[in-house]
């Protein structure tokens, strides 16, 4: 059986895909899996980060060993190239933190991903842009690359804008806990008092959610292209 991970950091980024699948929870990780008689698709998210990406991995790994990785998830866009709403397919990851460089396997697109260990401003973006000369930047893909590439299986990125490059939003670092957890509370009612970033919240909102519903097409559109089921064409809207 092909076992394919799909792993993402907060579960509004896969909501679109794993709609109908069966969930399941372990700790601070959520789990959604789809089976047939020939594959087994299992998404998780454990939080923002490497090292809740890493956990992610893990705990699907536990089930038995992974033939494919799929980092999905909402990014920054570090250029003007790259529309908000919009999913990529990433050519290849940089982890900000090494220096190290991992490519995505066959069929994947243009457009590199940086991995920081921090959500980026609207300052450091230019900055990330201008070092790295990368497009767009998450927080969690150069772990699951690298993973892959010490087990040998294929890796890609499939990445949804949520916010543009000179988007000027709250230091959104100061709700993320320890363990990777997003405090989307304490994000609201700091908000609130704050009316200056009403508009860009409303629009990464908006940006989000159109970056999730074309990120679970993206994915379909690359099982297709990877002969991935004996009939995507058949049962997409059953199984996505």
């Amino acid at each position: 059986m092909t076992r394919v991970a799909i792993i993402a950091a907060m579960p509004g980024e896969l909501k679109p895909l794993v709609h109908g699948w069966p969930s399941s929870r372990r700790g601070n990780i959520r789990f959604w899996a789809q089976r047939t008689e020939e594959e087994e698709w299992i998404a998780a998210c454990a939080g923002a980060g490497q090292e809740a990406a890493t956990r992610a991995f893990a705990a699907i790994e536990d089930g038995g060993p992974i033939d494919l990785i799929i980092s999905l998830g909402w990014v920054g866009a570090l250029t003007e190239d790259v529309a908000p709403g919009a999913a990529y397919n990433a050519a290849g990851v940089i982890d900000v933190r090494t220096g190290e460089r991992f490519r995505c396997d066959a069929g994947a697109g243009e457009q590199w991903l940086l991995t920081s260990p921090i959500v980026a401003d609207a300052a450091e973006k230019q900055r990330l842009a201008s070092a790295y000369k990368a497009d767009l930047v998450d927080m969690e893909a150069a772990a699951l690359a690298r993973l892959a590439l010490m087990r040998g299986i294929p890796f890609y990125c499939i990445k949804g804008v949520s916010d543009g490059i000179h988007e000027k939003l709250p230091d959104l670092n100061r709700f993320i806990r320890a363990d990777g957890q997003f405090a989307l509370t304490a994000m609201v009612l700091f908000s609130i008092l704050r009316p200056w970033y009403w508009l860009a919240l409303m629009r990464m909102g908006e940006n989000s959610r159109k970056a999730s519903q074309r990120m679970k097409e993206s994915v379909f559109d690359f099982l297709v292209d990877q002969g991935d089921s004996e009939d995507r064409n058949g049962d997409a809207d059953h199984k996505l």
